[in-house]
């Protein structure tokens, strides 16, 4: 059986943005499994993830105080329907990034990542594919707000689509 993923990152609620947008929240309401790649800022949009997504899988980031580090890994691990997934905050400067990802991650088939608030979707000369959802709140330089969906399918990870986030009014 297909599981569908959506992998947020750098959420900064309630810094960037009060909540999350509608449109997210109807999309953790859609999938299987939310992934979310650090900077969530306060723990309360923690809670509300854990309480509401089938099943949530989180790491914190560098803006994340001592509450969200307690309750958070730096790296998580997990397999989904046969893909092999790792996850972190950082990653580094773009230029170099899949030797230093092939080298912390030699285990992982997808690495999910944020930090840059820019969307990245690259495979490495190994095959290890690099996920970067991008910001649902903070589009930075980027010309809109984003988030990414995917299926896991027998050891297969198809269907991965950057998806807008539409600004909320």
């Amino acid at each position: 059986m297909p599981t569908r993923l959506l992998l947020l990152a750098d959420t900064h609620v309630p810094k960037r943005a009060r909540v999350l947008p509608d449109a997210v929240w109807r999309a953790v309401d859609d999938v299987d499994v939310v992934f979310h790649a650090g900077d969530w800022v306060e723990e309360t949009l923690l809670d509300e993830l854990e309480a509401r997504a089938a099943r949530l899988i989180g790491v914190y980031g560098n803006n994340d105080g001592p509450g969200l580090r307690q309750r958070l890994p730096e790296v998580a691990e997990a397999v989904i329907d046969g893909i092999r997934f790792a996850m972190i905050h950082e990653t580094g400067p773009s230029t170099g990034r899949d030797a230093r990802c092939e080298a912390q991650f030699p285990d992982a088939d997808v690495l999910v990542f944020g930090h840059s608030h820019i969307p990245w979707d690259t495979t490495t000369p190994r095959g290890l594919r690099l996920l970067n959802p991008g910001s649902p709140t903070d589009r930075r330089r980027q010309p809109v707000c984003t988030v990414m969906t995917a299926v896991a399918d027998a050891g297969m990870l198809r269907d991965v689509a950057l998806v807008p986030v539409p600004s909320q009014a």
